[in-house]
């Protein structure tokens, strides 16, 4: 324990079950964590260097977004989703923020509007960098402030819930950097489209950006390949 006790505290607990949190969803994602694989508190607690604690919050977490299942008697395993579900999720999310972003192009506040731009702003320079983690943390404040855009509370709530289950499949696309390129050229389109009030042009770029995220977690892990792309990849 003395090795993970300064690793902890220099973190919050709950910072770091987020930390590890990701690191298993990551793992996951990418198929190093099969379907049915059992998560071993006390290995994981070795793998990441910390302790039982954080592991624990940490699949609790996973849990609520759907990636990691409890069963008696076997503890945590990796829940058994398909590739046809993962298209269904993505499927909804790209129509549930395509809604947001049509009203965003309506209701949007100058304030809004001007951190819109101000945030595709930084998504240049991190794109321009290579800097994959700081393009994924201003991605997800754009895509935020989209959906807070569309000021309606119901489709806010519901926007949010699903992307908080499908965050770690939009986050590792990140990984293959040509991704960061297609994504800021979608961002363009879509921020363009908001800001001269195209409700018809910010729907259809919303949804598109979102079925092309889809596509990239494909090929980051094939394991997560859609049943769809495959089909038409063998006619």
């Amino acid at each position: 324990m003395s090795a993970i006790a300064p690793l902890e505290s220099a973190r919050s607990r709950g910072g770091l079950a987020d930390e590890v949190c990701r690191k298993i969803a990551d793992e996951i994602v990418l198929g190093n964590f099969a379907p049915s694989t059992r998560l071993d508190e006390v290995s994981l607690a070795d793998r990441f260097n910390v302790s039982r604690t954080p592991v624990r919050e940490a699949l609790k977490q996973l849990s609520i977004m759907g990636l990691v299942e409890y069963r008696p008697n076997r503890g945590s395993v990796v829940a058994a989703m398909t590739p046809e579900q993962l298209d269904q999720m993505f499927e909804a999310i790209g129509e549930m923020e395509a809604a947001c972003a049509r009203h965003a192009a309506l209701r949007m506040t100058e304030a809004d509007r001007a951190q819109l731009l101000e945030l595709h702003a930084q998504g240049r320079a991190a794109m321009q960098s290579g800097d994959i983690n700081r393009y994924d943390a201003v991605n997800l404040e754009l895509h935020t402030t989209i959906i807070q855009g569309c000021h309606n509370l119901v489709l806010i709530d519901m926007a949010m819930s699903l992307r908080h289950r499908i965050s770690p499949f939009r986050r590792t696309q990140f990984r293959n950097v040509e991704r960061m390129g297609e994504s800021f050229e979608e961002h363009s389109v879509i921020v363009e489209a908001i800001l001269s009030h195209d409700v018809i042009t910010t729907y259809r770029a919303m949804r598109t950006h979102l079925l092309s995220a889809r596509s990239a977690t494909g090929r980051v892990s094939p394991a997560w390949a859609s049943p769809a792309a495959d089909t038409s990849t063998h006619k």
